[in-house]
């Protein structure tokens, strides 16, 4: 079982605040998420994880910036497609006027109290493995999801490591495999709010961007619709307006070289880097 994470103010002022948060909020408040999870509707067990972020997000003073929310239908469902820059994305999210189920790491389903979590309220397990039973899996997931009258959030990046991080694919199939629209989310600024795993570093008072693109129909998506998709998003995540997006530095934060991800093409220079490390170079 992988080892429960660890919360360290940024200053000690802020100490108390982080100590309440991460033992009530996060501890606690995960145990009960799970136990309504298991018990309940899940349209209470859904209002009830809004509550929780939203009182998360008050212990550390998010200062969430929010537009476009004219382009979400709360009757709608939606695969939702949101840039990913750590576990601060969820509090945003969940902000949607939406009943979310979310994609997650097979890892994070071994975590003490957020596996038990993520396995109660059925959030959509990502197999690393690749094989037809993992994608067979997956697709079932998925629909229940829908057939439940969810919408389902994908962070097709699969990496919390930054914005160069090329989108996987796979994002449009799933769409189009239950008739639903990408509904695209800009997320910047929340790599601040915990630093996990690069450091557990917790900041307070923390800005946080999240731009709500129009959707984008089923029958539209290919793969040069995708591509273009994650170009307005990454252009938009990088303009002077938004809080600044996490930037990949591999000297910094390590090559992850037992992860599966990719850099995006267009941010030349940590892909050259990247491919340079990747074939044995310095």
């Amino acid at each position: 079982m992988s080892e429960l994470p660890r919360f360290r103010a940024a200053d000690d002022s802020d100490a108390f605040r982080v100590a309440v948060g991460s033992r009530f909020l996060v501890g606690m408040g995960g145990r009960l998420l799970s136990v309504l999870a298991a018990t309940g509707s899940r349209r209470i067990t859904r209002t009830a994880e809004r509550l929780w972020a939203a009182g998360l997000r008050r212990i550390v003073d998010l200062r969430l910036e929010t537009s476009g929310m004219r382009h979400v239908d709360p009757e709608g469902q939606y695969v939702v497609v949101s840039l990913h820059e750590g576990f601060a994305d969820a509090l945003a999210l969940l902000r949607l006027p939406l009943d979310l189920r979310f994609t997650a790491r097979d890892e994070l389903f071994d975590w003490p109290v957020l596996g038990n979590y993520l396995r109660a309220s059925r959030q959509v397990r990502i197999d690393e493995r690749p094989g037809v039973a993992a994608s067979r899996r997956l697709m079932r997931d998925v629909h229940d999801v829908f057939e439940s009258g969810e919408s389902l959030v994908v962070f097709p990046q699969g990496s919390i490591l930054g914005i160069e991080v090329a989108f996987r694919t796979g994002v449009s199939r799933i769409a189009r495999s239950v008739d639903r629209p990408l509904l695209p989310v800009v997320l910047t600024g929340s790599h601040t709010v915990w630093e996990h795993p690069f450091a557990p570093t917790v900041r307070l008072g923390q800005r946080v961007s999240m731009e709500i693109l129009p959707p984008v129909a089923a029958a539209d998506l290919d793969d040069a619709t995708m591509r273009e998709l994650e170009r307005t998003m990454k252009d938009v995540a990088l303009a002077s307006s938004l809080a600044s997006p996490r930037r990949f530095a591999p000297e910094r934060d390590g090559w992850w070289d037992g992860y599966r991800y990719e850099i995006d093409p267009a941010f030349d220079d940590v892909a050259r880097r990247v491919a340079l490390h990747r074939d044995g170079g310095t």
